[in-house]
């Protein structure tokens, strides 16, 4: 037990983080990719792709379909790189859709001024899983612990959508979840903030075109905060929300 232990901390690093603004992230972690200028055979990393992120003239990725497999970088370690860039969320769809090196961040003047307004100090929110696999939920979960404590912020999951101010939706939302999300959203008291997690909440992820999901959710509604990953890594949340609520100085 000692030996795995050992194991766990080379591979992860410690685990408490004094300040998740600019900690490095341990381990394997494949955060932001970057595009280089190498020549390579677009159409042959196109089709590794399982959820057609991945397009042509340019080459880029949109983080909002990708699931961090890894694969397009490995058949082209020279033109894809992933980096441990953990700061990839954003209030501006287009934005997820990467084609070179350059970071990912929020539009200021797409934030709407309530938001940072009454925020800022205190945020509460309400996670909905709509057919969410857990994974997201977990690194979630993860956010409140003593190594992120969001909490430190005044950022907090309640239990109910009375008491939020706003709804963070995990999984690509299944038509048996629709319903319950919609019910969710309507509870949460004005002006609300709506936050998607994961790949499978800004695509659909694998599971994009199914008839098994009603994603008819979010052309109703305006998504604040976009926050990419599979599952996202809770640094990436802590930062986006972050970088969301709080006025720049």
């Amino acid at each position: 037990m000692f030996i795995n232990d050992l194991k766990i901390l080379f591979h992860q690093g410690k685990q408490f983080i004094p300040d998740v603004t600019t900690t490095e992230v341990p381990g394997i972690f494949r955060g932001r990719p970057i595009i280089t200028d190498a020549k390579c055979n677009e159409q042959e990393i196109i089709d590794l792709c399982p959820t057609d992120a991945i397009s042509a003239s340019p080459l880029r990725i949109d983080l909002g379909r990708c699931t961090f497999c890894g694969e397009c970088a490995f058949a082209n370690p020279e033109k894809i790189k992933f980096t441990k860039d953990y700061k990839m969320a954003t209030n501006d769809r287009n934005r997820l859709i990467v084609s070179d090196d350059s970071p990912v961040e929020i539009d200021a003047d797409k934030i709407r001024a309530e938001i940072q307004k009454l925020f800022g100090r205190s945020l509460k929110l309400r996670e909905v899983s709509a057919a969410g696999d857990n994974s997201c939920e977990w690194e979630l979960n993860a956010t409140s612990n003593v190594n992120f404590d969001m909490g430190r912020f005044g950022i907090d999951f309640v239990a109910s959508p009375r008491h939020a101010d706003g709804i963070v939706v995990t999984g690509p939302i299944s038509e048996n979840m629709a319903e319950a999300l919609e019910i969710c959203y309507q509870a949460t008291p004005a002006p609300k903030i709506l936050i998607l997690a994961g790949t499978d909440a800004i695509s659909g992820g694998i599971f994009a075109g199914s008839r098994a999901l009603n994603r008819s959710f979010l052309d109703k509604y305006k998504v604040d905060l976009y926050v990419p990953g599979n599952p996202v890594h809770p640094l990436a949340f802590v930062n986006g929300v972050l970088n969301l609520v709080r006025r720049k100085k």
